[in-house]
């Protein structure tokens, strides 16, 4: 089986894929929810995760991986380890004690960073991770998350001259379940129409 619809199944069978109505950060009801973060729990399709996203970093030029807290922090864990490449993570708080550092991990200004994430919504959490990479003079080209909501994220983020890949689309998972007999036509029809209103860029 192909390894991205291997991950969709496995992704719902631990409910990281949930359907009915969620209210998200921006108050929008949405027919699907997205959790990620209980992939921490699930070392399994934890790496499953790595495999498929390091299979795809494989392909981009980078010194070293950031990922952004903190549902990324696990995913971008497992991807270092799979890949045997060093891990760096903006703070999201800047310490006022210590090193007072806003970037953890080792680097060295002018490396290139490849940024990655669970899931791109909007894109605003993407473009406030860089900030502080900007500022310790890396370089950020990619950002690689793992599935694309489909709300105009990746454009927002495009017009700051960013590129944004995604392993997986929601439309592409959707249709994988359907076809799987893991939702309903209705789900699936729910949710095209949810992202039709909402800014889905398909």
């Amino acid at each position: 089986m192909d390894p991205k619809t291997q991950l969709v199944y496995s992704l719902n069978a631990i409910g990281a894929t949930q359907f009915g109505a969620y209210k998200l950060k921006s108050g929008i009801i949405s027919p699907f929810y997205l959790d990620l973060r209980i992939l921490v729990s699930h070392p399994r399709v934890l790496r499953e995760t790595a495999q498929v996203m390091a299979q795809y970093l494989s392909t981009l030029p980078f010194d070293r991986i950031c990922a952004i807290p903190y549902a990324a922090l696990p995913i971008g864990t497992a991807v270092a380890l799979e890949m045997d490449r060093p891990l760096i993570y903006p703070r999201r708080e800047k310490k006022d004690y210590g090193t007072g550092r806003a970037v953890e991990g080792e680097y060295r200004a002018g490396e290139t960073v490849v940024v990655i994430d669970d899931v791109i919504t909007t894109g605003v959490s993407k473009l406030a991770a860089i900030e502080p990479l900007a500022i310790a003079k890396l370089k950020v080209r990619d950002i690689v998350v793992l599935i694309d909501r489909e709300q105009g994220g990746a454009q927002q983020v495009a017009q700051r001259g960013y590129q944004v890949h995604s392993i997986l689309k929601i439309t592409e998972v959707m249709e994988i379940l359907q076809q799987a007999g893991k939702v309903t036509e209705s789900q699936h029809r729910d949710v095209l129409a949810f992202l039709a209103q909402n800014g889905g860029n398909r």
